[in-house]
């Protein structure tokens, strides 16, 4: 089994990739849900819902979030009655929510529901909420602290980010099928999303530190980092507001032994050296993921990566 954690587009085009290069029921996907929110009364989870969505190949390619076609009826309807539509949802995006929400107020885990909706649509790939409670990112920024939504969407992640903070979390435990797929694991990929509002939730869940660092199997990221910049989103603005190093060596530093390996893009090959240099080993390659070929070959290059350094190191599972 491949355990990949994931958030954002970017980990859902790798998971995607990952999908298409293994046998479908091999891939078991970790995903945030720390910017899961309530809106219309409704549980939204963006993260977990792009990475289905995508999956399912009915994600929407143009805005990288919703559903392909999706209509606005819903949603003008409710601006009519005077409703803030600041946050898009699509009449086939309502209906997901709608699922869940019910299926959560009927007391079923977040692990049980989003088995049920993956399902129906198709996905025969195991995808995991990091826990079943519910946790939510914050911003720190010079006008206060903000719901991560509120930062991201509302105000256009334009905000200098002066902390961030996982309310909640210190309730969160990670959940019995989380940690069975990471002991069976034989490699755990960390996707090139966000390393800390999309990577960094899932780390902070308690005994998911621990259950890394027990499994044998090689651990391996992508670098969300390309030539000094983030392909999509805020991670550039906000490791640098955050003082870190807006680089794939930055976050080579950040995941320090918690990973086995780093894969950077050519545009990086320079930081080759001073990565190896923290102790792990360095995959070079084309990383950016145009479209599904792309996803494709890169997934197919990170196993192959995991690959080698299970077979270089007797102490990983092979």
């Amino acid at each position: 089994m491949i355990v990949a954690l994931a958030g954002g587009v970017g980990g859902a085009k790798l998971a995607h990739g990952l999908y298409q290069a293994l046998p479908p029921d091999e891939l078991t996907i970790v995903v945030n849900t720390a910017d899961d929110f309530e809106l219309f009364g409704l549980r939204i989870s963006p993260d977990a819902d792009t990475v289905m969505y995508t999956l399912a190949g009915i994600a929407n390619p143009e805005t990288g979030w919703g559903v392909v076609g999706d209509t606005w009826q819903t949603l003008e309807m409710l601006g009519r009655y005077g409703y803030d539509m600041w946050f898009r949802l699509g009449d086939r995006d309502f209906a997901t929510h709608i699922a869940r929400t019910e299926r959560l107020r009927a007391g079923q885990t977040l692990t049980e529901v989003t088995h049920t909706l993956a399902t129906a649509l198709g996905i025969r790939a195991a995808l995991l909420p990091m826990c079943d409670q519910l946790v939510a990112t914050q911003v720190a920024t010079p006008d206060g602290v903000l719901p991560f939504q509120d930062y991201f969407v509302r105000r256009h992640h334009a905000d200098t980010v002066k902390g961030v903070v996982f309310a909640g979390i210190e309730e969160a435990t990670i959940s019995a099928s989380v940690a069975d797929a990471l002991r069976q694991a034989r490699a755990i990929v960390f996707c090139p999303s966000n390393p800390i509002v999309s990577i960094g939730p899932i780390l902070a869940v308690a005994g998911m530190r621990e259950a890394l660092g027990a499994a044998r199997a090689p651990k391996v990221a992508v670098s969300p980092i390309v030539g000094g910049k983030a392909l999509r989103g805020p991670a550039d603005r906000m490791l640098a507001d955050l003082g870190y190093e807006v680089s794939a060596l930055g976050v080579a530093r950040m995941y320090q032994g918690l990973i086995d390996g780093l894969v950077i893009d050519t545009a990086d090959a320079a930081l080759h050296a001073p990565i190896a240099a923290l102790g792990m080993r360095v995959l070079v390659t084309h990383t950016v993921m145009h479209d599904e070929r792309d996803r494709r070959s890169l997934a197919e290059q990170v196993l192959g990566f995991a690959a080698q350094l299970s077979a270089e190191d007797a102490t990983i599972i092979k």
